[in-house]
């Protein structure tokens, strides 16, 4: 199937103009409709193989880039007031709608990767969404890890992470390895976050989970033995902000795949187009058919039928 792809620029819902790029199968038929939620400081670029992949498969598919990362980064980072509730409330918030606005008879899903499986929540957009797959999403709270990883995370959020950004205005985790370089209030925020054991809280250290109980559509999350940023406590304690959804998680090995590794972004790779990519295609067309009118019968053409259950299960 062709795919064609368009750069765009959308607005958040408080106007602050969005980078973001939309793939598309040729044809009329009106198709299924995917929204990527990217990870912390993670360029849309990252899951372009993956969009591809997912429009080949006859899916409009959306990746944008969170204020203040990649196309959306349009001002020096010091004087860019974002949080990570921005980062959902508004920002995710704002892709939502405008697919909602482009294709308003067509499924809408999610697919969540990391923080981007978290944000869903801070957003009254979430009623829009008929799934949600997740991918490495979890809870960041510290203690969720163990060994030398939970002590080093420690470091990170009460120390490294404040003491940067308080220094420099804005954390560059580029120089560390740690993907784009964050707002001074996302990085603030999420070091916050993560020395709570409520995880997405308030300033006063309360549970913050405004919107994750409206959402009771099918979740299926996946999590990687072999993935050092989302152990599976952690992905477990993010399953339970979702007090409503109808969820399911598969937690795999690279042994599962007959591969060395998958890890938190490895799974991007197209190797693995036949074995992951396969599974979360195949889960994500049958979503989009059960969420079409009682009837059953699709009003979109798939390259290929909805498989079902999961062949990695």
């Amino acid at each position: 199937m062709d795919i064609h792809f368009e750069k765009l620029t959308i607005p958040a819902t408080d106007g602050f103009r969005l980078a973001a790029t939309l793939y598309s199968p040729d044809g009329e038929a009106a198709r299924p409709v995917v929204l990527i939620n990217p990870a912390t400081g993670v360029k849309r670029t990252l899951y372009e193989k993956f969009a591809r992949f997912l429009a080949g498969r006859g899916m409009h598919v959306l990746t944008y880039d969170y204020r203040g990362i990649g196309g959306s980064r349009t001002e020096p980072l010091r004087s860019l007031d974002a949080t990570m509730v921005d980062w959902g409330a508004r920002d995710l918030a704002g892709a939502v709608d405008w697919l909602v606005e482009q294709f308003p008879d067509c499924p809408l899903l999610a697919v969540g990767h990391s923080s981007g499986g978290q944000l869903l929540g801070m957003t009254d957009r979430i009623q829009h969404v008929s799934a949600l797959l997740a991918v490495g999403a979890q809870s960041g709270y510290w203690r969720h890890w163990e060994g030398p990883r939970r002590y080093q995370l420690a470091l990170l959020w009460y120390a490294a992470m404040p003491a940067a950004t308080r220094l420099l205005g804005y954390f560059p985790a580029k120089r560390l390895g740690m993907g784009e370089d964050l707002p001074g209030g996302v990085a603030r925020e999420w070091a916050r976050w993560c020395r709570n054991p409520n995880y997405i809280s308030d300033e006063r250290g309360g549970p913050l989970r405004p919107y994750f109980h409206d959402f009771t559509g099918p979740l299926r999350a996946y999590s990687f033995s072999d993935d050092r940023f989302a152990p599976r406590a952690a992905v477990e304690a993010l399953l339970g902000f979702y007090t409503r959804a109808r969820k399911e998680h598969l937690h795999l090995a690279p042994a599962d795949l007959d591969v060395d590794a998958i890890d938190h972004f490895r799974w991007l790779k197209e190797s693995f187009r036949a074995s992951l990519w396969e599974d979360m295609a195949s889960w994500l067309e049958q979503q989009a058919t059960e969420a079409l009118p009682s009837t059953g019968v699709p009003r979109f053409g798939l390259s290929q039928p909805a498989q079902t259950p999961s062949p990695l299960a």
